[in-house]
């Protein structure tokens, strides 16, 4: 990148009520040149799950950049990441397919995807949810608001009438995401999600109810707790490399 050359930031956040169930996504396009602009971006689908509504945030916030843009994205699903950046190479070689010869699930929005990174430099940053990160925490207001059938107020203007001036800032106390209570066990303890692995394809979920309706009676599936981000996107990391 050159000197001169501005770079767009982008959070991203996406959400449903039930896997599947009514679902929103919501994005912010942080645009530096003279002065900072603020794009806030949302929208919600009657039907669909999570990793659609990661997969439609990222989508949206890319399209309302210029092509050949240098994009840093901040998002909390390692399911996005690990798929753009890793997963995508083995699926296009296998022809959309996993190695269980099964068709990749949200083949239609992986595809638009790749095609929206191709004439863009795009970095991609995992940023942990639910920590306190102003751009993550207001793009999942925005997705959940949209999902629970609410229609948010989106700003579109300049940074210094935003309600958020640091933005920007992503930075947390990771100690924070790791420490665990004294004597408890991973068991006991709260979970943030569960994930499963069903075929190859890789689902994250909010609830137990919504994991075990997806792995319950069928054979060959890998299903485990996390306790947070950090967590969670360990265990798809790992799981991710069985894939190919």
């Amino acid at each position: 990148m050159k000197e001169t050359e501005s770079k767009i930031t982008i959070f991203t956040d996406g959400s449903s009520r039930g896997n599947p169930g009514p679902g929103g996504w919501g994005s912010i396009v942080v645009a530096s040149g003279s002065k900072i602009e603020i794009t806030e971006l949302g929208g919600a689908e009657k039907h669909t799950t999570n990793n659609r509504m990661e997969l439609t945030a990222c989508l949206e916030g890319i399209s309302h950049t210029p092509r050949e843009s240098h994009i840093l994205i901040n998002t909390d699903s390692s399911y996005v990441i690990n798929g753009i950046t890793k997963w995508i190479h083995g699926w296009k070689k296998n022809n959309w397919r996993t190695k269980a010869k099964e068709d990749v699930l949200n083949k239609d929005l992986w595809v638009k995807l790749d095609s929206s990174v191709a004439d863009r430099k795009v970095e991609w940053k995992y940023v942990g949810g639910h920590i306190g990160i102003l751009g993550n925490e207001r793009c999942d207001h925005i997705a959940t608001d949209f999902a629970d059938g609410n229609k948010p107020l989106l700003y579109v203007g300049s940074l210094g009438n935003y309600d958020l001036p640091n933005v920007l800032d992503v930075s947390h106390n990771e100690t924070s995401l790791i420490k665990k209570k004294s004597g408890s066990s991973k068991s006991s303890a709260k979970a943030y999600s569960y994930i499963s692995m069903v075929g190859g394809v890789i689902e994250t979920h909010k609830t137990w109810a919504e994991c075990e309706k997806r792995v319950k009676g069928v054979k060959g599936t890998k299903y485990k707790k996390s306790l947070n981000s950090v967590d969670e996107a360990k265990i798809i990391e790992e799981w991710g490399t069985l894939l190919f």
